[in-house]
């Protein structure tokens, strides 16, 4: 990659503003007054402006048309249709100067919304919550889309300005200063992008670059041409520009299935992976690059690339936390319906990473899905129980704890905290939150009504079930339904499960952790009486098993001659009996 093409580019004495504009006749730079751009033969548009720096506000105005911000602006404190404002990155003061991250091996995540996690719902908000997340056991935290998008409240998948952080949550130096403070604690940051499509408000790159789209489309807008050089660069440039401009440790990128390039074509994610590796290698920093693949591309993962060099570290597991849902709650609706044997699944998963291999997917086009993944390390599949889209994606936000008895998720953690996987958790979930994550975006007139009919043809079963109780997404109040109810924290049942997923970490953390690197998937099985049983080779030759009841009655095991307890020593749940009590877990170490 060369320099940043893209955005503003500073300089002693002054301001270089540019923008790719190939379909625009003239294009003016919109100051205090406008001034002509010089248009290159590759469709850049280019002016110097004497003086203008940190501070500056600017629009472009093509062919006297429409007046539209940088679709590269790095804030725009008015909103997606505001003025765009030049930011100077190198003025920050970065107080973890030293810091170069933690290998991908100690990674336990925590997925939060910004605007939700607190009541103040901004950046310099979440600093005091912190301590918390490292008192839990937690070593990375993850914020959803900040991308700048239309509006006040927004999960963020609607952002259309990808290289400004929302304004609804504070300046640039304030996500900064969030960054900054979480790696004095040791915390990792990752941020999760979206670059299969742009929300329905507030892009304007139709109008001055249509090559930018094709004539498809994505379940959420126009798919985007990354055939196009400039295009790109534009998304590679982006990505740099997060892990660069405010040092997070790590991208998730979402739906990468819908990240498409020409057949034959060096796919966009090979190059983008290649950019941040010589950013990390320049560094030498860790540097972490997740996907969302409903594809389930084995081949596109390998936790152990260090730097980057056309892989990515790991893939959320679907498969994983659908195999849970199903068995602690028994829905079968969805997709769903592509695990009617849950305990199954759940073996295909800890025994070789994702449930479908390849397998025909009745909820996917009963198409193949997936490729085989035993031969990749543990660590390449981030397990979770709960998170934004399961969740949120639910008519009423209703998250499991309010779906599934509190003995059966202690045992589904207890299972998922422990397992060599990197585990992920959703915020409040350490503390068993029942504050809902339903859907809300803040548009208005027609878009806002068309998005109340489209949940409204999406859910039709839970309105004619629920009628007034689903949550309109547009009002404030579904908003504010969604934030995080730290009071519930100091409750007997905040205590206690607090109080147990910081034991499981602190398990894990002395003895998964140590013995991650190099560790390998090995066997697992189930019984119809929900005995499940597996096992894993660690790094360091150690012998990791799993012994769990995952059913509501106890199960007696037969005793065998000569056995008077399970080789190895117990690291969590003790010496396991002949008569295993419901929902039980037990893990130990054997060498």
């Amino acid at each position: 990659m060369t320099a940043r093409q893209f955005g503003v580019k500073l300089s002693a004495r002054g301001a270089t503003f540019r923008l790719w504009a190939p379909a625009a006749k003239r294009v003016d730079l919109l100051l205090n007054h406008p001034h002509p751009m010089e248009r290159s033969d590759d469709g850049w548009f280019t002016a110097d402006i004497a003086g203008a720096g940190a501070g500056t506000r600017y629009k472009f105005r093509i062919d006297d048309e429409i007046d539209v911000p940088d679709p590269a602006s790095d804030f725009q404190p008015d909103d997606v249709n505001g003025p765009s404002e030049v930011i100077d990155h190198a003025r920050y003061q970065w107080q973890a100067s030293d810091w170069r991250g933690r290998p991908w091996h100690e990674t336990v995540l925590i997925e939060t919304h910004v605007g939700t996690f607190t009541r103040e719902g901004s950046y310099r908000a979440m600093i005091d919550r912190l301590d918390h997340l490292v008192e839990t056991g937690i070593t990375a935290l993850e914020l959803l889309p900040l991308a700048d998008f239309a509006g006040q409240r927004n999960w963020g998948y609607d952002g259309v300005l990808w290289y400004a952080p929302d304004s609804a949550y504070g300046r640039p130096d304030d996500l900064k200063a969030l960054i900054d403070a979480a790696h004095r604690r040791g915390l990792m940051m990752l941020l999760d992008v979206v670059y299969n499509h742009f929300g329905p408000e507030g892009n304007y790159l139709g109008r001055y670059a249509p090559t930018f789209f094709t004539e498809a489309h994505t379940p959420w807008g126009s798919t985007i041409d990354y055939r196009v050089r400039q295009v790109r660069d534009f998304a590679i440039e982006n990505a740099l520009h997060w892990l660069r401009d405010y040092r997070f440790d790590g991208l998730r990128f979402d739906a990468a299935n819908h990240i498409v390039a020409a057949p034959g074509d060096v796919p966009v994610l090979h190059e983008l992976s290649e950019a941040v590796g010589k950013l990390a290698e320049k560094t030498g920093r860790h540097i972490h690059l997740v996907l969302e693949n409903g594809d389930n591309v084995a081949s596109l993962l390998d936790p152990a690339e260090g730097p980057p060099n056309g892989k990515y570290r790991a893939q959320w597991n679907d498969d994983y936390h659908h195999a849970w849902h199903v068995l602690l709650t028994g829905e079968a609706q969805g997709y769903y319906g592509d695990y009617p044997a849950p305990l199954t699944a759940l073996v295909r998963s800890l025994s070789s990473g994702f449930v479908y291999q390849g397998e025909t997917s009745t909820f996917w086009g009963n198409r193949p899905r997936g490729e085989a993944s035993g031969h990749l390390a543990p660590a390449a599949f981030v397990n979770f129980l709960q998170n934004h889209d399961q969740i949120g994606n639910r008519a009423l936000g209703d998250r499991l704890e309010t779906l599934a008895g509190s003995k059966p998720i202690e045992a589904a953690l207890a299972v998922t905290l422990l397992a060599p996987m990197p585990p992920m958790l959703f915020m409040g979930e350490e503390w068993g939150s029942k504050a809902p994550f339903p859907f809300f975006c803040d548009f208005h007139g027609d878009l806002a009504e068309a998005v109340r009919r489209g949940r409204r043809s999406e859910y039709g079963w839970a309105y004619a079930r629920y009628g007034s109780e689903v949550p309109d997404p547009l009002e404030p109040a579904t908003f504010q339904s969604a934030v995080l109810d730290w009071q519930s924290i100091s409750s007997a049942a905040g205590q206690a499960r607090l109080t147990l997923v910081q034991r499981l970490l602190k398990t894990r953390q002395r003895e998964i952790v140590p013995r991650l690197a190099d560790a390998n998937f090995d066997q697992a099985r189930a019984e119809d009486n929900g005995l499940l049983t597996a096992r894993w080779v660690m790094g360091d030759g150690m012998a990791l098993h799993l012994l769990a009841n995952l059913s509501s009655t106890e199960i007696s095991r037969a005793v065998k001659p000569g056995r008077q307890q399970e080789r190895g020593s117990p690291i969590w749940g003790g010496e396991p009996g002949d008569r295993l009590p419901p929902w039980s877990v037990f893990w130990r170490l054997e060498g």
